[in-house]
């Protein structure tokens, strides 16, 4: 059902919708809120608690002035409450001079501060007492919004694509629903954008939230089955090359390292197929292995394919390995393959891999496209990539050669069995996979998340390293930042300032990348060069920028989270995050990786609007460590059932709702129950199961729906 068959959405709204992937009724019930709003009533100020959203009325008690400072202009006023005076601040809001009238009662609800021996609010949202009185005791759903579309468009949107779209079947059984006292699909979802109360909103999350990773494992659980019976399509045999390569690097290996070398050495040598995960830290070391294996490949007289996921690192790891292969004479014979990648170009790279004279692809998901033939693929490594499927790994054994029989259990046309297919280990082969990761996740939870995979640990970093340096501050800090950071540049070094959001919203107390790129041009010289990265910029200007900040073209790159992965600039030695009280621990650890990966001193600072004493004690647990897995430990300690909200996702194993951390209990008992269902009925076949059947497979077919995982 098209969005534009609701009321109201027309061309214009339709395609700010897919500015945010929303294209039809049924993904917008699904596009659930990411907050909600709890309007409590007004409190005089000085029972008002300090660092915490919260609502006060009172009356303009002087006049309203406007400076500009820069290009940006700064309303302020103050404001006679009960039990005190207030002080207003507003930026790039000079229409207030003549909205407001004195003597009138407002309503003014942000985040209260206590600066010296007064009480100051920025950018709170004013109302009108009888507004106001209207969304008490309500919890208001807020959702991720883009330029032109309010969260009110959305809201109203939502109501009536929720009573269009049929959402009569329920996916799960009976007795799981029974056993684990979930409400129903429908009710789940109409809760989960319009609550009654937080507690029907936490029953109506935790359903959802079971739903997916519910989904999620059953499909692991059906490629695990698969995987552990694949022969190996080509065996190696160890090299001199690579035992070599180790003993003349300028560093030695760690510990940590040799062990999983060891590991990947002996799958690479077994009959059966490698399915591997290296976890560890940014800065662990792996890339070093993923070469060694490559080379092994390579010198085995077989393909070897490294993905990426952006075209700067793909060409990163390209520039490493050819820096590699010329300094010890490896004659490897690499290949750069992306989506930028020359018409004319791209049809010579094919034909060398087709020929077999490109031994090493790197690339993007370019590598996996129609009109790539390898000779002889045997090893796939992918950077980030979790959720490289059995798909794209079958896609990538044929374009090896290899064709696999296949013996399937379809007994007739329409047959939608999961993952319908009976493999015997006489008859299917294929690549080895290694997947890289530098996610932090417990051991406990990668073995339900990576159940298809066998694990792998670094957990040392080489001790040359030197630690960064880490400081959990409040937004008076901010001067002193950019002082810093103005300061660091001077000396010729490189900074990422981190926003949560892309584009001023309607969470006014949220900072954004294009306000904040404007506010820091005015507040430091005007010879630092400061640019802006967003994930809805296009993949190409993304790539340009990248590259820019890579050459020093750049000295600032104000980003959203878009750099977690991708990018590697061992000149940037200062890391700022705005509104740190938002991102869990895990993805705070996973962006301070940006820096620190050069030999100068590294630093990151973490400004929290929240003064809470939990917030700030638990942001300063990232002052304790730089061991990604200690952090997630932590992480995963801290967060409870009830934590929903004003908390970013962590890490960037993402689901639509399910955070491994917060939600690790559900995550267990859904591994659980998907293990006692699939020992039961792994076809599905019972009538119980019917409708989870139809909404895990493609419509029309009997593959598995990978694009929902």
């Amino acid at each position: 059902m098209d969005i534009r068959t609701l009321k109201g959405v027309g061309e214009k709204t339709a395609a700010l919708f897919e500015k945010l992937h929303v294209y039809t009724a049924e993904e917008l019930v699904s596009y659930y809120p990411r907050d909600y709003e709890q309007f409590s009533d007004p409190v005089p100020l000085e029972q008002a608690p300090v660092e915490e959203i919260t609502a006060v009325e009172g009356r303009l008690s002087g006049n309203v002035a406007t400076r500009h400072v820069r290009g940006l202009s700064i309303t302020t006023f103050e404001v006679s409450c009960e039990g005190g005076r207030l002080h207003m601040t507003y930026f790039n809001m000079p229409y207030l001079k003549n909205s407001l009238k004195r003597g009138q009662p407002y309503i003014f609800r942000g985040c209260l501060h206590r600066r010296k021996d007064r009480y100051v609010m920025e950018q709170a949202r004013i109302y009108k007492p009888e507004e106001y009185g209207k969304l008490t005791d309500c919890m208001q759903p807020r959702y991720a919004t883009t330029k032109g579309l309010t969260n009110n468009a959305i809201t109203k949107a939502v109501k009536q694509a929720i009573g269009l779209v049929d959402l009569s079947e329920d996916p799960l059984p009976e007795r799981i629903r029974a056993a684990e006292g979930f409400p129903s699909f429908r009710e789940s979802v109409e809760q989960m954008h319009f609550p009654t109360g937080r507690e029907s909103l936490l029953a109506a999350r935790r359903r959802l939230v079971f739903d997916e990773f519910f989904r999620f494992i059953l499909t692991l659980r059906r490629m695990r089955e698969s995987n552990e019976r694949m022969k190996s399509a080509r065996p190696m045999i160890e090299v001199a090359q690579t035992e070599r390569l180790i003993e003349a690097l300028p560093y030695r290996l760690t510990k940590a390292q040799q062990k999983v070398w060891a590991e990947i050495r002996a799958d690479l040598t077994s009959e059966y197929a490698m399915n591997r995960l290296v976890q560890g830290d940014v800065g662990s070391g792996k890339t070093i292995l993923a070469f060694l294996s490559l080379i092994m490949c390579a010198a085995n007289g077989f393909q070897g394919a490294m993905m990426a996921p952006t075209e700067v690192l793909a060409r990163q790891h390209y520039e490493s390995l050819q820096k590699l292969n010329k300094e010890h004479s490896l004659q490897l014979h690499p290949v750069l393959l992306t989506g930028s990648v020359t018409a004319k170009d791209r049809r010579e790279i094919y034909a060398k891999i087709e020929s077999g004279e490109a031994d090493i692809v790197i690339g993007t998901h370019a590598l996996i496209q129609e009109k790539v033939a390898y000779k002889s693929l045997s090893l796939v490594i992918t950077d980030e990539q979790h959720r490289f499927g059995v798909r794209q790994r079958e896609t990538l054994a044929e374009k090896g050669g290899i064709r696999p029989e296949v013996e399937s259990t379809v007994s007739e046309p329409g047959d939608t069995t999961v993952g319908a297919r009976d493999v015997s280990p006489q008859k299917e082969s294929a690549v080895h996979v290694l997947v890289m990761s530098a996610t932090p996740i417990p051991r406990t939870l990668a073995i339900i998340l990576y159940g298809d995979l066998q694990i792998s640990v670094l957990d040392e970093l080489p001790a040359d390293r030197l630690p960064i340096k880490n400081c959990v501050v409040n937004t008076s800090y901010r001067n002193t930042a950019y002082k810093f950071i103005e300061k660091e540049v001077a000396q010729g070094r490189q900074v990422y300032v981190i926003c949560p959001m892309v584009e001023e919203g309607e969470e006014q107390e949220l900072e954004d990348v294009a306000s904040y790129a404007k506010k820091l041009r005015s507040a430091v010289s005007s010879s630092v060069r400061i640019e802006t990265l967003h994930g809805r910029m296009r993949p190409a200007e993304k790539a340009r920028i990248m590259e820019a900040f890579e050459a020093h073209h750049i000295d600032v790159l104000v980003s959203t989270t878009v750099i977690e992965v991708g990018i590697n600039v061992p000149n940037a030695t200062v890391m700022l995050v705005e509104n740190a009280e938002r991102f869990g621990l895990a993805q705070l650890h996973q962006l301070r990786g940006r820096v620190g990966r050069g030999d100068k001193q590294s630093y990151c600072i973490f400004i929290s609007k929240s003064e809470r004493p939990e917030t700030m004690e638990r942001l300063k647990i990232l002052n304790e460590s730089n061991d990604g897995f200690y952090i997630a430990g932590k992480d995963l300690a801290l967060r409870g059932p009830g934590d929903l909200f004003g908390i970013r996702q962590s890490g960037d194993l993402q689901f639509t709702l399910g955070d491994i951390y917060r939600d690790a209990a559900v995550l267990q008992s859904a591994s659980e129950w998907a293990d006692r269902v699939l020992a039961e009925d792994a076809a599905l076949s019972g009538e119980e199961y019917a409708a989870l059947k139809r909404s895990l497979t493609l419509q029309g077919t009997n593959e598995v729906d990978f694009r929902s995982i």
